[in-house]
């Protein structure tokens, strides 16, 4: 790149940076004074800023470069992660931020107290911590540190060593990222992240739409058939057995580590809290899943074009996205890129670290510490842990350098000792009313030695090897642990049985078209699976298979059936909703005016679940 390119580059990156966070500051400034304005954005999140958050801090750089260097080297298989993830989504909007909004709550570890224990409570902090501190954190770093330097060539730029450059690029993202999420709290995360995400869809669009282009030498549709009809393996989503994500694992494994991420996890539902009633959460919600399915497209068909483009002249697989973007991509457009890359990585790294801050003041330092703390010392003590966290992480994700070969699986695979446990004992709350905090307890304690045994400790205590796919291990453990807690429900239950509390702080009217934009939400992935298979543009004799569009047909004609359906079932249910809150709002009103006081909305949702 030369000097004038660089500094274009620079120049304009710094300026849409600078314009989110003036964004950013605008949107959020006086509205973070007390507990709530902190650290749930003062419970007025929309369901389009819900969304774009969610996006944003669900796509990483690591997502970026590695799925499409997963498509380079093998097919679409991996896309599974993604756009499954619509069944846990879905599971969240219509049942459990319900009941987490009933419990007014403003940590998941917050809601596992009161269903069982603070013990229960404190082991599902740790297990959080542990993860965000010492793996999620650093390797968002890490791998946002890596595609900027492959995609900017940063060591030659800037005439620095690699290591000294991954050093650099690390703390100048925490750095930048630690402003957001300590000084802003979560409406300055979720407003960033919702500009950046717009900027993600503009370039995950750009990329792709050009290298298609540069494919068919000038013609976009010479393009696309090149690519539909030239080794259509490369396009096929159904994963066979030696395939890093077999299909068979969508139904068992994966399906539950979805739920853990979508259902459970902090750094997720914490923008779902913040919502400013029932609706918007879960248009938010909802609205998000759609964006997943745009994942193949943005984040794994740059990678299949690139393996038509260069072949085998790449010394990596993950050089597969940074080559393509660097040969199809105007120079003009390298500083928003550059701002975008930054943003995905940026928000990935300010949820996590606000999330981990946020449970610290609320299940550790409020609990355990400073009970009577005032909103002013919670968000203080946020602060603070939140930048010793930043600067932890900042020392720890260099070291990635010194990891061994396939350190990205390794990070997958070390999610596993804490998303199967947290997501069995939730489900397990919500579905019984009679296990106790004991079975709780049992089942992290247990999982976390079996789980280890059967992805490594077999292995390398006695030499066994354990051939199960580690996505499958994760299923057999889920069912395990369910077993585990009935059988202790059983034996010794609890004295009373729990029931969930109705105290909730918003408007809890469902979203009128929540449960036939979930069924239309189930039709998109079934319809992406029919696209990319071997009844699809992976057809090996054409472009489609003759079953395409039967297959389509079908699929349609259900949809259109189940969606009239749930209209007719779920207006019964919107109605019901609304004329209860509409007699009580009526009822505040009637003694307004008798008594010349005015009830809080507070009241008047408590009442509605009270009555």
């Amino acid at each position: 790149m030369q000097q004038s390119g660089l500094w274009l580059t620079i120049v304009s990156c710094i300026l849409f940076m600078a314009l989110v966070a003036y964004i950013s500051y605008k949107k959020t400034k006086g509205s973070t004074s007390d507990s709530a304005g902190y650290f749930l954005a003062g419970r007025g999140l929309t369901g389009t800023v819900i969304a774009g958050s969610l996006l944003l801090t669900n796509l990483s750089a690591e997502q970026l470069v590695g799925l499409n260097g997963q498509a380079f080297r093998t097919n679409l298989t991996n896309m599974a992660w993604e756009v499954t993830a619509a069944f846990a989504i879905v599971l969240l909007a219509l049942y459990l931020l319900p009941k987490y909004m009933n419990a007014n709550i403003t940590t998941l570890p917050e809601f596992l107290s009161k269903r069982f224990d603070e013990g229960v409570r404190r082991y599902t902090v740790i297990l959080f911590m542990l993860g965000y501190v010492f793996v999620t954190i650093p390797s968002m770093l890490y791998s946002g540190a890596l595609a900027v330097l492959k995609l900017f060539d940063i060591p030659s730029l800037l005439n620095l060593s690699y290591t000294q450059s991954v050093w650099l690029i690390i703390w100048v993202i925490g750095i930048i990222g630690a402003i957001y999420a300590i000084f802003g709290g979560l409406k300055a995360v979720a407003v960033s992240d919702t500009i950046n995400g717009i900027g993600l869809l503009i370039v995950g669009a750009i990329v792709p739409i050009l290298g298609i282009i540069s494919l068919g030498n000038g013609e976009f549709f010479s393009g696309v058939q090149t690519l539909t009809t030239e080794n259509p393996e490369k396009l096929n989503a159904i994963g066979g057995p030696n395939d890093s994500v077999p299909f068979g694992t969508i139904f068992s494994g994966l399906l539950f580590a979805n739920m853990f991420y979508w259902a459970t996890n902090q750094y997720v539902i914490q923008r779902t809290l913040g919502a400013g009633s029932l609706k918007e959460g879960q248009k938010g919600v909802i609205f998000s899943g759609f964006f997943k399915l745009l994942v193949p497209f943005f984040m794994m068909i740059p990678g299949v074009i690139a393996f038509h483009q260069y072949g085998g002249e790449l010394q990596s697989v993950d050089l597969a996205y940074p080559t393509l973007v660097a040969n199809v991509l105007p120079s003009y457009m390298n500083g928003f890129f550059l701002a975008v890359l930054l943003g995905a990585v940026l928000s990935s790294f300010n949820s996590l670290l606000n999330s981990a801050s946020t449970m610290f003041a609320f299940d550790i330092y409020k609990t355990s510490i400073n009970k009577n703390a005032t909103d002013q010392q919670m968000i203080r003590i946020s602060k603070w842990v939140g930048t010793l966290i930043a600067l932890a992480t900042f020392f720890i994700s260099p070291m990635l350098l010194n990891a061994p070969n396939g350190l990205w699986d390794l990070i997958r695979k070390f999610t596993g000792f804490f998303n199967i446990p947290i997501i069995t004992i939730v489900l397990m709350g919500v579905l019984t009313k009679k296990i106790p905090a004991l079975a709780a307890k049992s089942v992290v304690i247990f999982h976390v030695f079996a789980y280890y045994l059967m992805v490594w400790g077999f292995e390398q205590l006695f030499g066994l090897t354990v051939s199960i796919h580690f996505i499958h291990i994760y299923g057999i453990l889920f069912a395990t642990e369910l077993a585990i807690m009935l059988i202790i429900g059983f034996v010794k239950p609890r004295e009373t049985a729990y029931e969930m509390p109705h105290n909730p702080s918003v408007e809890m009217t469902p979203w009128k078209y929540a449960m036939p934009t979930s069924i239309f939400l189930f039709a998109c992935v079934g319809q992406t699976y029919i696209v990319f298979s071997p009844v699809g543009v992976a057809y090996t004799e054409g472009i489609v298979s003759s079953y395409f569009w039967p297959a389509t047909g079908a699929l349609a004609a259900l949809t259109v059936v189940c969606m009239l359906f749930s209209l007719r079932s779920w207006n019964e249910k919107y109605m019901k909703s609304t004329s209860s809150t509409s007699s009580l709002k009526q009822k505040g009103k009637n003694l307004k005016e008798q008594w010349g006081t005015s009830s809080s909305s507070d009241g008047v949702y408590s009442s509605s679940q009270e009555q």
